[in-house]
């Protein structure tokens, strides 16, 4: 898989999780940044069934779109996929779901999380 290709991926990605964000926060909160705030993120881990290293074409391909090694997790990382600059955790978790879905349309085994603040 090309580079470009991987940041197509990810702009799609980002395109679908910034949608599901705002229709979160205009839909279910009435465009008001209230309730919990916290953080959403997706790890990526595979990619057709292989696991995705950092050093890898797919890996360095993420990293030039801003998605980075979780040694921790063991996945490829990326925190608030939507860009929305809110504070509620529905609203960025909606966007990380989101981006899990886009990313799995395209054989990446990848999952979101969140966490409040």
């Amino acid at each position: 898989m090309t580079p470009s290709v991987i940041r197509m991926i990810v702009e799609e990605a980002q395109a679908a999780a910034k949608k599901a964000s705002v229709y979160y926060l205009t839909e279910t909160l009435g465009g008001q940044d209230n309730y919990p705030c916290g953080y959403a993120w997706l790890n990526v881990y595979q990619m057709n069934g292989e696991k995705i290293r950092s050093n890898s074409k797919v890996g360095k391909g993420l990293a030039l779109c801003g998605i980075t090694k979780n040694n921790y997790e063991g996945a490829m990382q990326w925190w608030n996929p939507s860009d929305l600059p809110v504070q509620n955790v529905d609203c960025k978790y909606a966007g990380a779901r989101a981006a899990q879905a886009v990313f799995a349309k395209y054989g990446f085994e990848a999952i979101a999380g969140q966490r409040w603040d």
